[in-house]
């Protein structure tokens, strides 16, 4: 008993044993935000701050959305370690006290038998063969405590990481801001006539006709672009609604929206000539970009809009931001327990128009 007890002690305060793939996931991450935070140091000394604040962005958000992850898996192993220990609480027990019977009696009286020396002798063997599965169990208990107990570990300082991740990304989110107002190294392929966008907007009432007859307007050259489905997403995210499906309403409308997390960064997903950027009906802020002749991406959805009308965007440049409060850690560690309902996500709606005519958008982006 003694011997287990000390097991057990050992077990709970003793380093980590062989890493679980939950608590990989969750060092793997902390190691990306700390990545991101010496990208977010360099970015202020780039030759391109706009492009190198927004890959600090990235990564911020590929690194918060890889340590949610990983605290989520923690946690759910966490909870089915524990469920096991409590539903064992009984074997543990007995086996504590069988344990503990032959720690302390003497060597000796463990093989005596009242029944005579025959008996004795199968009482040797018997010791003999459960010492052996008792040891086994006392094993499989310590390997759970020690994993419990590292996992709780790393739940507290995946915490830490968390919050700092948070603020860092918020950091780089208003440099990345300030960087693209001060930006003037972007071709522009028109000016455009504000008059006559205002007048637009005022007798439109559908994204189609504004989309449309804007493109009618701008009198742009733009290149070839043959569509084979793998451009990646304006934003990071899952479809929440595919082409031409209807909404809770019953509404239908000749685009995906994708489902991302708050303030998520919106970039171009190939160069192109921004076309529009601005509120429009009830789509909230709207960017319309011409990447090939005739071809026009319609991206609503978003809180923040960058760039002005002419530009000519490379490929990955920020659009935008999403919007949406960002929950504290209190709230992601919450949401990352089983049973809890999840992170609250923001949505971007996302339409392909080609010659005047929706068409699907996985004709050009990479929507499985």
């Amino acid at each position: 008993m003694i011997r287990l007890a000390a097991i057990l002690c050992a077990a709970l305060f003793a380093g980590p044993l062989a890493a679980q793939s939950p608590s990989d996931a969750a060092t793997q991450a902390a190691a990306r935000l700390q990545a991101a935070r010496a990208q977010l140091d360099a970015a202020g000394g780039s030759q391109d701050r706009v492009a190198a604040l927004t890959e600090t962005v990235r990564a911020y958000e590929d690194g918060l959305i890889a340590l949610r992850d990983g605290m989520r898996r923690m946690a759910i192993r966490q909870d089915t370690l524990q469920t096991q220990m409590d539903a064992r609480q009984a074997e543990v027990s007995q086996l504590l006290g069988v344990l503990a019977s032959i720690g302390n009696a003497p060597a000796p009286l463990l093989l005596l038998h009242p029944s005579g020396p025959l008996s004795t002798a199968r009482s040797g063997m018997l010791v003999a063969d459960v010492t052996p599965a008792l040891q086994a169990k006392v094993g499989d208990l310590r390997r759970q405590l020690e994993e419990l107990a590292l996992l709780q570990a790393l739940q507290k300082s995946a915490a830490d990481t968390l919050s700092d991740g948070l603020q860092g990304a918020q950091e780089a989110r208003a440099a990345l801001s300030a960087a693209v107002s001060d930006r003037t190294d972007l071709p522009q392929r028109y000016t455009e006539d504000r008059v006559q966008t205002a007048l637009l907007l005022a007798s439109t009432d559908t994204l189609a006709a504004f989309a449309d007859a804007l493109a009618d307007t701008v009198d742009v050259v733009a290149p070839e672009l043959v569509p084979q489905g793998d451009l990646a997403r304006p934003v990071q995210g899952t479809v929440l609604r595919a082409y031409n499906a209807a909404d809770a309403a019953g509404i239908v409308r000749p685009g995906v929206v994708i489902a991302a997390r708050p303030r998520a960064l919106v970039t171009t997903p190939v160069a192109a000539t921004l076309l529009f950027r601005g509120p429009l009906l009830d789509y909230g802020n709207v960017i319309i970009l011409e990447p090939a002749q005739d071809v026009l991406f319609v991206i609503g959805g978003l809180a923040e809009v960058y760039g002005e009308a002419g530009q000519v965007l490379p490929a990955g440049a920020p659009l935008g931001l999403l919007g949406g409060d960002l929950p504290d850690v209190d709230a992601i560690l919450t949401a990352g327990t089983p049973g809890s309902a999840g992170t609250a996500t923001q949505t971007l709606y996302l339409e392909v128009r080609d010659g005047q005519s929706p068409v699907n958008p996985g004709t050009w982006f990479a929507l499985d």
